[in-house]
């Protein structure tokens, strides 16, 4: 018998058997279920499980929170149960059949985007550095000199970090059409292409198309078409990579197998360019320019702590139903426009108002050695800016601590907008979140992420006192 059989069988029985398990999976702390019937999972007796840290359902799975030696647990679950092992990608295709057309909307945003975020980090904290060292002044006899300008060094160095800011950046249509065709199961190196002809050198660059005194075209004698390029274009790039895979996978149903190697690549590529450059690339750039405006003016009139209110206070919620995916595509269609992002750092302050009312949590708990270990590594990892086992081990669990997060968020979220917070990039989402912030903008962003700290203690300790609190400690038996 194995150290974790009784409780791995406790658990089958609790999701409903193996019958009703179509696929299970695990990642670094969970295990990812995708049942037949969901309503068969009984998620409250599942907690009452001593290896069990809590329960949630996200994304079409039941997912319940083991904690470090999930890896172990998981092999003896699926031995126990006869179920075979499965990859984190078949885990999602199988969630989808418990999934709304929005939800399913929202997984191919995440789905799309996932893949750059590593990228987008880096470039974050590239252009973070750049911003330091050539528009800080900070050297020279009256520290108004940057450091570029006084040392060949540093200038080498900001200009050697610009080609990794340029590849990230201005080439990201490459990496959103790969990320299409690897999402939808179609040839990926397509997908570069297609991404690379809508930033090729050949083309007028995006950045300068409001100042050219002529736009290149293409003159096809009947019809000519503008060479612009859509660097940094976020619409642009989905649209066109969504037709491409479509265009693909319709033609491998049409065209036989024995000539399809070389006639569905050639239908596919040259039509879904010609379409992007004609069609989709305009009117996705008017779309993606609508959006930043939008939300940039928002962000920036007079009603700009409104907005930033609404949003600091309603983003944790977003995060529960996958909606937070969308920003993605805000954020870096803000930085293509307005070259950063004011919204990206709100996001960075909901994730550490949620780490701070877990900790709160902990010292309210300290006697409490079971959920010690669940909420530990919940306060840590969301300060790093993973905020699930937070939310939905802890906070969502005794509710209160939820509401003083989102009420801390709303304040530091106030105060980032209200400061003129700009982000580089899309960063860390959390503490280490400040090495994306502008350089200028530290001051503020470091005030704002103390409120976003001190607030959720506060309110959480508060909260604990009340009828609320101690109904939640009652409810869960404590």
């Amino acid at each position: 018998m194995g150290k974790y059989t009784n409780s791995a069988k406790e658990l089958l029985e609790l999701v409903g058997g193996s019958e009703n398990i179509s696929v299970v999976t695990h990642c670094a702390t969970r295990m990812r279920f995708v049942l037949n019937d969901p309503n068969k999972a009984d998620a409250k007796k599942a907690e009452e499980i001593d290896i069990v840290k809590g329960t949630f359902t996200n994304a079409g799975q039941f997912q319940v929170i083991i904690g470090n030696e999930v890896s172990t647990f998981y092999n003896e679950f699926t031995k126990i149960a006869g179920v075979g092992d499965t990859s984190k990608d078949e885990a999602k295709q199988a969630a989808k059949q418990n999934m709304n057309i929005v939800q399913r909307l929202i997984s191919h945003l995440a789905d799309i985007f996932t893949p750059l975020i590593p990228a987008l980090v880096v470039g974050g904290l590239i252009l973070g550095f750049r911003n330091v060292i050539g528009e800080i002044g900070m050297a020279g006899p009256d520290n108004e000199q940057t450091l570029v300008e006084v040392s060949q060094f540093w200038a080498g160095v900001h200009a050697f970090l610009w080609l990794i800011g340029e590849a990230i950046f201005h080439f990201l249509p490459v990496g959103i059409t790969w990320a299409i065709a690897r999402k939808m199961g179609t040839t990926q190196i397509l997908g570069i292409v297609l991404g690379i002809t809508l930033v090729s050198p050949q083309l007028l660059n995006a950045y300068g198309v409001a100042t050219a005194d002529e736009i290149p075209v293409w003159d096809f004698g009947f019809a000519t078409v503008e060479m612009i390029g859509y660097q940094a274009q976020v619409i642009p790039a989905i649209l066109a990579g969504f037709v491409l895979s479509y265009l693909e996978i319709w033609l491998r149903k049409v065209i036989p197998n024995v000539i399809s190697m070389i006639f569905v690549p050639f239908f596919a590529l040259i039509p879904a360019v010609l379409i992007a450059h004609v069609v989709l690339g305009p009117i996705g750039w008017v779309i993606g320019d609508w959006i930043s405006e939008v939300v940039y003016t928002s962000l920036t009139s007079t009603f700009g702590w409104l907005f930033a209110a609404i949003f600091g206070f309603a983003y944790a919620p977003l995060v529960i139903t996958g909606l937070h995916h969308m920003t993605n595509a805000i954020d870096l269609q803000l930085m293509s426009e307005f070259d950063g992002t004011n919204l990206w750092p709100m996001i960075a302050l909901s994730n550490i108002a949620q780490g701070s009312a877990v900790l709160a949590m902990i010292m309210l708990n300290k006697k409490d050695e079971k959920e010690k270990q669940v909420s530990v590594p919940a306060w840590i990892s969301c300060w790093l800016g993973v905020t699930e086992p937070a939310m939905f081990g802890i906070n969502l669990k005794y509710v209160f601590p939820f509401l003083a997060a989102m009420i801390g968020s709303a304040i530091a979220a106030v105060i980032s907008v209200g400061g003129g917070v700009m982000a580089n990039s899309i960063g860390v989402g959390g503490v280490p979140g400040f090495l994306s912030i502008q350089f200028q903008d530290w001051i503020i962003f470091f005030i704002a992420m103390a409120v976003a700290i001190v607030v959720p203690i506060l309110l959480t300790f508060a909260l604990a006192k009340t009828k609320m609190g101690v109904n939640a400690y009652k409810r869960l038996g404590k």
